[in-house]
């Protein structure tokens, strides 16, 4: 099963549909989660929460996601090149995706954002990437009422998945962020010869069923999407 139900607590999981990554995550990410994945770029970002979103897709949930950075259509084409394919889910309105559109030097309404994502009730899963783009970056207190919006959100069951790059905001900024969110997934990339060799940390998911990973090795294939790595040759 690609979502875990535990059945005295109907506790769930989404699974990422990787037992060696679910492994790492300390067996998914919990219902209820405000979740973090942060890295730099080409580090994987979009695609460890395509693999998620297309999971909870898989196991029956709804999905709401807003991008930033592309339109329906690249996304849809994107998704099924990694062999994730939710073509059928968006058609019957079980997947509904928003582009997002951000002007250099607009400060977009968070509280009207907000909003926007209480309407997709009853949505199981909401992924935000990414927040870079949508979170004007010196605005301390918006974003910290925008977290506080999404971890109601969670506090009534649902999952809340977002993106962000890892110099997004001042330090402060950023610890206040890391903080709040009860899973935080820290992504890597380094470059060997040609190729851009990718890791993972988890750092912490708050009500994991099983102990938590550190370190995962991890490429992104066509057609195969996440493939896990040896962590040696990760770090090479």
């Amino acid at each position: 099963m690609l979502i875990n139900e535990m059945t005295k607590e109907t506790k769930k999981l989404i699974s990422t549909g990787s037992l060696e990554i679910d492994r790492k995550m300390g067996g998914g990410i919990p219902f209820g989660s405000l979740v973090l994945v942060e890295g730099g770029p080409a580090s994987g970002k979009s695609s460890i929460v395509q693999q998620l979103l297309w999971s909870a897709l898989e196991a029956g949930e709804t999905v709401a996601l807003y991008v930033t950075e592309q339109t329906v259509h690249s996304l849809l084409k994107q998704m099924g090149s990694l062999g994730l394919d939710v073509v059928d889910h968006f058609l019957t309105d079980r997947l509904r995706i928003f582009p997002v559109a951000v002007h250099r030097g607009d400060i977009p309404d968070l509280k009207q954002f907000s909003r926007h994502l209480e309407e997709q009730f009853p949505s199981g899963v909401i992924v935000i990437d990414s927040l870079t783009t949508i979170v004007p970056s010196s605005a301390g207190d918006q974003i910290k009422d925008f977290l506080s919006e999404c971890k109601n959100l969670c506090d009534s069951g649902q999952v809340v998945i977002c993106t962000a790059h890892e110099d997004a905001f001042g330090e402060e900024v950023a610890n206040r962020t890391r903080s709040v969110c009860d899973a935080y997934i820290r992504l890597h990339v380094n470059r060997s010869g040609a190729s851009l060799l990718k890791t993972m940390e988890v750092a912490k998911i708050r009500g994991a069923d099983m102990k938590t990973g550190n370190i995962l090795g991890f490429e992104i294939e066509p057609n195969r999407g996440l493939r896990v790595i040896p962590v040696s040759m990760a770090r090479a």
